[in-house]
């Protein structure tokens, strides 16, 4: 039955949108079989057509109406695990850390466990040290720093993980006293290779998938029809595919395989063969809503942790060394060649300006033009890189989110002024002629997507509305038609989906989000996601 949805306004963008803050919007929207027939004026022939032959009238109330919402870069288990853990993300101090976990555990007797999210290493002062949390319950106790790229321990779960014993892994490290025994923090590899599989191995396949019903659920509820999924396993894979047997998943994804650094080259090749055969097994083709689109690599670590891979040194104690860039570039050259002549698109995380300028060396070596390879993050992008994107076809990937000036307080420390005033240069990406494609890399930030187009088109927080950054965050801000495009046609565009979704617009799916929110940068905080449709079923309805 086709189905008429009107007095809405649904933005249509023009052509020549890039820089412009004057979207247009058509009131009117006709639905058949899934899928967008019309989008006008209510007096159009089509919808006048429709109406007469008995179409269902939904009459929206003024309301705009966008493009079902495409999340670029997330993690659908940790985040679905993330929504049962202790947040940590409002505590300012040690004190505040131990106070929320002593309430956990008093209100949470029987849990084997106890974990926790959203550390801020400011907040300690750079430090994780298992003694700082030891007296507060002797259950194990797994804190997930803000970025996700560090475990800090108890020693009851520094004792569970049996790390005494471990080597480092590659890319990451097991922090030791004076003695050689773990001090409580994991960086990087360590919490990619040692914390995430235990602790998702300790689900039980059915805790598994409800961990991943509940991701899926909230993500509906926040309007998106659509997930770039960034650091698939073994592990994640199979329970994703046990729930689409069980039931619908109303959420488009798309998946890019983990590859982890190794000393070994075709340890490192045999990784990328396993890619390969998963995307024969899950082509977009064969599976359309869930399949394998290509592989991720992690080139660096994150600023606050100093373990992002800088040109020039961190402006406090820490200084460059080789190690700071995950993979030794010879090695990384031939893992991106051999993925990208059997057809995989290339994710490269990169945050500091020295993994940048290896990722984009190294995607112009193997050619990116028409396969879509992308760079993630580009948080100190140098103004030269920022060029180099769009001329060599590579998609900017990039989470505003993480702008958010509250949590860049070491910034300025870390980095000085100079760097500070050029990160996240967004405006410079898109005049390179990049393709923006936006996202949160939840859980390492909020999923709700006013906050995520917030900090992209005012640069203020949206997480402490009081906080008054200091002038050096100053990097331009996105016009909020070109955010809203970033996370809906250009998240798409990023997995080759741009024809069947991502826009409002004749033949594509009828995957829609109706908000209750005015068209002002200012105000989006205040907004809500009333519906959510997908493939012209409603799944998410803020009345019920």
């Amino acid at each position: 039955m086709s189905a008429v949805f009107t007095n809405g306004r649904f933005f249509v963008p023009q052509k020549n949108h890039a820089s412009t803050e004057t979207p247009h919007f058509a009131n009117t929207m006709l639905v058949e079989k899934g899928t967008i027939m019309h989008v006008g004026d209510g007096q159009d022939v089509e919808i006048q057509a429709a109406s007469t032959e008995g179409a269902a009238i939904h009459d929206l109330g003024g309301r705009i109406v966008l493009p079902g919402i495409v999340d670029g870069h997330m993690h659908l288990m940790l985040h679905g695990q993330s929504l049962a853990k202790v947040d940590l993300g409002n505590c300012r101090s040690l004190e505040d850390i131990r106070r929320e976990l002593s309430a956990y555990c008093q209100a949470n007797p029987n849990a084997p466990r106890v974990l926790a999210r959203g550390w801020q290493q400011y907040t300690t002062g750079g430090a994780a040290l298992a003694s700082m949390i030891d007296d507060i319950d002797p259950r194990p106790i797994f804190i997930d720093s803000l970025d996700a790229h560090s475990t800090w321990c108890n020693t009851a779960a520094l004792e569970e993980l049996g790390v005494a014993s471990m080597p480092d892994p590659a890319g990451g490290k097991i922090h030791r006293d004076s003695s050689g025994l773990p001090s409580g923090l994991l960086s990087e590899g360590a919490t990619v290779h040692i914390a995430w599989p235990f602790l998702a191995e300790s689900l039980s396949t059915v805790d598994k998938i409800a961990t991943l019903r509940n991701a899926v659920k909230s993500y509906s509820a926040q309007g998106y029809t659509g997930v770039v999924e960034m650091a698939m396993d073994d592990n994640s894979w199979e329970a994703l595919q046990l729930l689409r047997d069980l039931e619908h998943v109303p959420l488009h994804i798309a998946a890019n395989w983990l590859i982890t650094p190794d000393l070994d080259l075709q340890a490192c090749l045999a990784q990328v063969d396993k890619a390969i055969d998963m995307r024969k097994k899950y082509s977009v083709e064969g599976s359309p809503d869930c399949h394998i689109t290509g592989i991720k690599i992690i080139c660096d670590g994150v600023v606050d942790s100093c373990t992002a891979a800088l040109l020039k040194p961190y402006s406090n104690s820490h200084s460059v060394s080789p190690d700071q860039l995950m993979w030794a570039t010879d090695v990384l050259d031939k893992v991106m060649e051999r993925a990208s002549n059997a057809g995989l698109q290339i994710a490269l995380h990169a945050i500091g300006d020295a993994a940048i300028r290896q990722a984009v060396d190294g995607l112009e070596k193997i050619g990116s033009e028409n396969k879509r390879h992308r760079i993630e993050h580009l948080e100190l992008a140098s103004a030269e890189d920022a060029q180099r994107l769009g001329k060599l076809g590579i998609t900017a990937s990039i989470q505003p989110v993480h702008s958010d000036p509250a949590g860049l307080r070491a910034w300025p420390t870390l980095l000085g002024e100079q760097r500070c005033g050029r990160a996240f240069p967004y405006t410079e990406l898109l005049a390179g002629g990049a393709t923006l494609a936006l996202g949160s890399d939840s859980p390492t930030a909020s999923h709700v997507p006013f906050n995520n187009w917030y900090s992209a088109s005012t640069r203020r927080s949206a997480t402490e509305l009081d906080y008054i950054p200091p002038s050096i965050l100053n990097s331009a801000v996105l016009p909020l038609a070109t955010a809203i495009q970033a996370a809906t046609s250009g998240a798409a565009y990023s997995t080759f989906s741009e024809r069947k979704f991502g826009k409002l617009e004749k033949g594509l799916k009828a995957d829609f989000v109706v908000m209750d929110m005015a068209w002002n940068a200012d105000q989006l905080l205040e907004s809500h996601v009333m519906q959510t449709w997908f493939d012209g079923k409603k799944v998410f309805d803020a009345s019920v």
